[in-house]
């Protein structure tokens, strides 16, 4: 049987060093598919900033690190482009300031990185984020639909637009 997240894990084509931010209210099978889908490169990450939610137990290791924030008032924490792919899951909508949580992630992306907006499909106006993923300078945002029961927005941080370097 094909892994549920397996067209999802295609999003993602990780290279040797490559790191990946999961911002999320619920750490789960998605979160242990893509350390599984990035055990195969040499010196990959996977960070993950959790949000108040039901949260799967992992261990933190050299390849998984966590960061645990208590309210969704709250910022995570990254370095300035630090990753090449963040995920946002059920997180943007809830949180008290959208606005700031998406210049953090345009901040800790690397030029030409993509961020993933992972959002139950009652919980989302697909138009609006794509819009607000314009407005803080994200580029070619594409709604698709691979995950029952969520909707998936991805769009790419482009060098030397917008907001530049």
């Amino acid at each position: 049987m094909l892994n549920k997240y397996q067209q999802f894990l295609e999003l993602i084509q990780p290279q040797p060093g490559f790191k990946v931010l999961d911002v999320t209210s619920h750490a789960d099978g998605l979160t242990e598919a893509v350390v599984k889908h990035l055990k195969s490169f040499d010196k990959h990450r996977l960070a993950v900033a959790m949000y108040p939610g039901e949260h799967n137990l992992f261990e933190p290791n050299e390849v998984l690190k966590l960061q645990e924030i208590p309210s969704f008032d709250l910022p995570f924490r990254a370095l300035p482009r630090d990753n090449d792919v963040v995920i946002i899951r059920d997180v943007l909508h809830r949180h008290s300031q959208a606005e700031r949580i998406l210049k953090s992630i345009y901040t800790t992306l690397a030029n030409t990185g993509d961020i993933i907006i992972v959002t139950k499909n009652e919980d989302v106006d697909v138009e609006a984020q794509k819009a607000l993923l314009e407005k803080y300078e994200f580029r070619s945002a594409n709604n698709i639909d691979i995950l029952e029961g969520y909707t998936i927005v991805m769009a790419k941080k482009m060098h030397m637009w917008g907001n530049g370097l």
